[in-house]
């Protein structure tokens, strides 16, 4: 893993030039963090139901991507495994494949992306989710991020660019 560089880093290092990134100011709760979510280092976001996992990429994520045109969607009973890729997303800048924060097989995969993809930009963490995954191992939430850990991630990373 430590070979392979995050999309989102990537994406941060070609666009270096264009890119705004979002301050972080100290001592307030940042909204672009959903507390009740799992974070994985790709910035992808994981929502919990019992063995269900909800997922899609985090706000800070299409922040650096900008406007994205398309969603690649896997297909219904598809196996994904945690840190693997599943799918891209493509902005007006670049295309970033998205990896799975859980393993499992998607049991749904969010339509309303092929007509309206700008819906993981306008609500990232509702209407813009990308797929739903029977976990086949729930112990593997451990081993991703909560948002406090999630957003001093982001600020440590940002920073380096």
């Amino acid at each position: 893993m430590a070979s392979r560089l995050l999309w989102a880093s990537r994406v941060a290092s070609y666009l270096r030039v264009s890119v705004s990134h979002r301050g972080f100011a100290s001592g307030r709760s940042d909204p672009l963090f959903v507390k009740d979510l799992k974070y994985a280092e790709s910035h992808e976001w994981v929502k919990v139901d019992g063995k269900t996992a909800t997922v899609g990429i985090t706000d800070h994520a299409q922040d650096h991507l900008g406007d994205v045109v398309y969603v690649e969607l896997p297909d219904v009973g598809h196996s994904v495994t945690q840190g693997s890729g599943f799918g891209a997303v493509e902005s007006v800048k670049a295309t970033s494949d998205v990896y799975s924060p859980v393993s499992g097989k998607v049991v749904q995969v969010n339509e309303e992306l092929n007509k309206s993809p700008g819906l993981v930009n306008t609500s990232p963490y509702e209407d813009g989710w990308i797929i739903k995954v029977e976990m086949s191992d729930t112990g593997e939430v451990k081993n991703l991020m909560d948002s406090e850990k999630y957003s001093k991630f982001c600020e440590e990373e940002d920073a380096k660019h």
